[in-house]
């Protein structure tokens, strides 16, 4: 699992471009430290997930391979590199502007009767290939600080957050993804390049310190997608 999670970071993040012919497994093994057959379980799931392709002339990264970002793995892209996308993705900003959010939304940020948030709407690509619809939130008080929040011109978007982190001082401590899957809705399917009523799988994710929300996000992805992310724990439940 952790060897997988090395290479599908290494490939998301453009450090083993598309095409790239990896080393072969005994090479590959002993560069690792892990046994041959540790190694072939991870390009197993690899292979499984497309993000690698197997030939008998090696082992290459898959051309486009159907990979989807969560909202952790470009949460932590975006902390690791500075920007929110994988190698080869552009962004489009389709609105960015302060609202009087949905009841639901308002909860999240508690917020009073009136008061407003920053609404980002976005999608991302790689070439013709739709790989996600996403709308942000943040706290109006933001948009002061970092005013390219309000903006849509695309090269702003990749690094929102740090700015925010600099800016605020604010910096997440803990989040949470909720994700399900169901049939895409008619604005959903036309930025994604889909039919209404495909299937699609859906995702929240917020982001938080000790003085409320910093960011609450919302997702889709296109059928045939996978996404994935490790995670560690720190005690046993009962030490909770």
């Amino acid at each position: 699992m952790r060897l997988a999670a090395e290479f599908r970071r290494r490939i998301l993040d453009g450090e083993l471009p598309e095409g790239t012919k990896l080393p072969n497994h005994r090479a590959l093994a002993a560069e690792h430290d892990v046994a041959v057959a540790t190694l072939q379980k991870a390009l197993g799931q690899l292979q499984v997930e497309g993000y690698i392709r197997t030939s008998q002339r090696g082992t290459y990264i898959a051309n486009a391979p159907k990979a989807g970002s969560s909202g952790y793995d470009r949460i932590t892209r975006v902390l690791r590199t500075g920007s929110v996308l994988g190698d080869g993705e552009t962004v489009i900003v389709t609105e960015a502007h302060l609202i009087v959010p949905p009841l639901y939304v308002a909860d999240i940020f508690d917020l009073d009767e009136g008061d407003q948030v920053v609404r980002r709407q976005w999608h991302t690509g790689r070439g013709q290939q739709r790989l996600m619809l996403a709308v942000t939130w943040y706290p109006a008080e933001f948009a002061v600080l970092v005013p390219d929040l309000l903006s849509t011109a695309a090269g702003k978007a990749p690094g929102l957050l740090p700015r925010i982190i600099e800016a605020t001082g604010r910096r997440p401590v803990e989040g949470r993804d909720d994700m399900h899957a169901r049939d895409a809705e008619p604005r959903e399917a036309d930025f994604l390049g889909l039919k209404t009523g495909t299937p699609i799988l859906a995702g929240a994710h917020r982001l938080w310190d000790d003085q409320g929300i910093i960011e609450y996000g919302e997702w889709c992805l296109p059928y045939r997608h996978v996404i994935g992310y490790e995670y560690r724990f720190d005690a046993a439940p009962d030490q909770r």
